[in-house]
């Protein structure tokens, strides 16, 4: 079992029993990232694990995604590991304020990471790469903690974008 499998584990984020997940896929297991994500030792190994994947997939970045809510904690710990400015993406426009769906400084050009906590069908992942796109950005990487391999990882694929992720579900189970 991974350094990471072993922290997902002890933290409580690997969970049994009959789940319906966002993309409404039953599930007899469930990642509660958000109890990892709000741990520091276990949200501080996904940004040194994430950081040595963009290192030694040579993955070329100027800005960092985090899609809000869950993936902003990683993104942000990412940043904080390497240095890399971060950006959040909404889900949809707010009906106050500036009412942008990309929250931080984005330059057209910017080689952008996605960085993903669970990837299931990648439905979200690929919503906030259009949004990236949109604005002017290159995606063609996103780093996830898990890959439940459950067809996000050709989903990305069909997009033209890699998936790195940290631990592949039937690594965890």
């Amino acid at each position: 079992m991974s350094k990471m499998s072993e922290a997902l584990a002890d933290c409580g984020a690997l969970q049994f029993g009959d789940f319906t997940l966002a993309s409404g896929a039953k599930s007899s297991y469930y990642i509660d990232i958000k109890k990892a994500s709000t741990n520091p030792k276990v949200l501080r190994l996904i940004a040194q694990q994430m950081a040595e994947r963009i290192g030694k997939d040579g993955i070329a970045v100027d800005r960092i995604a985090g899609v809000v809510l869950g993936s902003v904690p990683l993104a942000a710990a990412l940043a904080l590991e390497t240095g890399i400015p971060y950006v959040m993406i909404r889900k949809e426009k707010k009906d106050h304020g500036t009412g942008k769906l990309i929250e931080g400084d984005l330059n057209e050009g910017d080689r952008v990471l996605v960085v993903e906590d669970v990837i299931t069908s990648a439905g979200s992942s690929i919503k906030a790469i259009g949004t990236l796109r949109e604005a002017g950005a290159m995606v063609t990487d996103v780093c996830s903690v898990i890959d439940r391999e459950a067809g996000g990882e050709g989903n990305l694929r069909d997009i033209g974008v890699t998936l790195h992720p940290l631990v592949r579900a039937s690594e965890l189970l």
